[in-house]
């Protein structure tokens, strides 16, 4: 029987949730040989300390609704030639990805250099395909999306929902609450709101804050609050283990965060990151947060008053623990390699 090549596959997310879901797959590219191409992040860190990796600058279009067009414009132009000496270099046969920004680039390299493009929309679409995979999926030969309401707006798209609740008991917790705002911008809004709610007494565990970097704003608020530790950013081996002792979590409303924290069985409060506020690109996390607080999974707060009584209520709920599992796609991305590259 002849022996099935074994692609190179060229795994390119952007930073958080867009790489973690890359991480999800690994029983499918761990097979194969791979690269990853993401940016420098906690979790990018992580992964070049494990894996061949290359980092490329963050860039996103919606930079330009925040009125950064120029550096956008900027950032863009080198990540474009900083794809394409990578894939020049490179030459992979699949280009997987998870999106988003300079990430197009990579599939534009991609299929100009004859590469398969998979290409995987976001776990956070629950309503419709992002404005990544609606332009990117121009130039894929197959298209993802993990929920069924997407899926039925973007045409030839393939439909894997991977979400599972686990039934079994969640670990034993201490009483600490973890508050982090990701890996990617800073959030003085959540981290006023928590720490306001330390002050008031409303949080008395131990706190700890991951607050992020040029955010001295958000450092001064929390200095001097009692039983409270903060940093700018953690090692993501230390944020897991956050995860597993942590009662409750408060967190921005990107699914990296919310994913992980439901694994470990934690109480989640989210505060999801406001376009009109300038505090992200676009209102995906109000979609994102808003999905999941309807199957009864976490509690959402945007003012102090709905702070507080989220705090009250996630201690009387019963926690629910929850995953993604992905192995129907992985099986059907299996499938697709083994008969391209036989």
């Amino acid at each position: 029987m002849k022996q099935r090549r074994s692609p190179l596959i060229c795994l390119a997310a952007s930073g958080g949730g867009h790489v973690r879901q890359i991480l999800d797959l690994e029983p499918l590219w761990s097979k194969n040989r791979y690269f990853f191409v993401t940016e420098d992040t906690a979790l990018g860190k992580y992964i070049s300390a494990r894996h061949d990796t290359t980092f490329l600058p963050h860039f996103a279009l919606g930079q330009a609704r925040q009125g950064k067009l120029a550096g956008m414009a900027t950032t863009a132009l080198k990540s474009f030639f900083r794809c394409a000496r990578i894939l020049l270099h490179r030459r992979p046969d699949v280009v997987l990805t998870t999106g988003a920004g300079a990430m197009f680039f990579i599939a534009v390299w991609g299929r100009l250099l004859g590469a398969k493009i998979i290409l995987i929309d976001s776990f956070a679409r629950f309503d419709k395909p992002s404005t990544f995979a609606r332009i990117t999926g121009l130039l894929a030969h197959v298209r993802i999306t993990q929920s069924a309401k997407s899926g039925a707006l973007w045409p030839g798209a393939h439909v894997f929902d991977p979400f599972k609740c686990i039934d079994t008991p969640r670990p034993a917790k201490e009483q600490l609450v973890f508050a982090t705002v990701g890996a990617t911008l800073p959030f003085k809004r959540m981290v006023k709101l928590v720490a306001d709610a330390k002050a008031d007494g409303l949080i008395p565990e131990h706190l700890v804050v991951q607050a992020g970097k040029n955010a001295s704003e958000s450092h001064a608020m929390l200095a001097g609050l009692p039983d409270t530790e903060t940093t700018e950013t953690l090692p993501f081996e230390e944020v897991t283990d956050l995860l597993k002792r942590a009662d409750i979590v408060i967190c921005h409303g990107g699914t990296g965060s919310i994913i992980t924290a439901l694994r470990e069985g934690c109480r989640i409060i989210t505060v999801p990151r406001q376009f009109e506020l300038g505090e992200h690109y676009d209102e995906h996390q109000s979609e994102i947060t808003t999905a999941f607080a309807e199957r009864g999974l976490l509690l959402k707060a945007d003012t102090p008053e709905e702070f507080a009584m989220a705090l009250k209520t996630v201690r009387e709920r019963q926690p629910i623990s929850a995953t993604t599992d992905p192995a129907e796609m992985i099986a059907f991305l299996q499938d697709y390699l083994d008969k391209n590259f036989q």
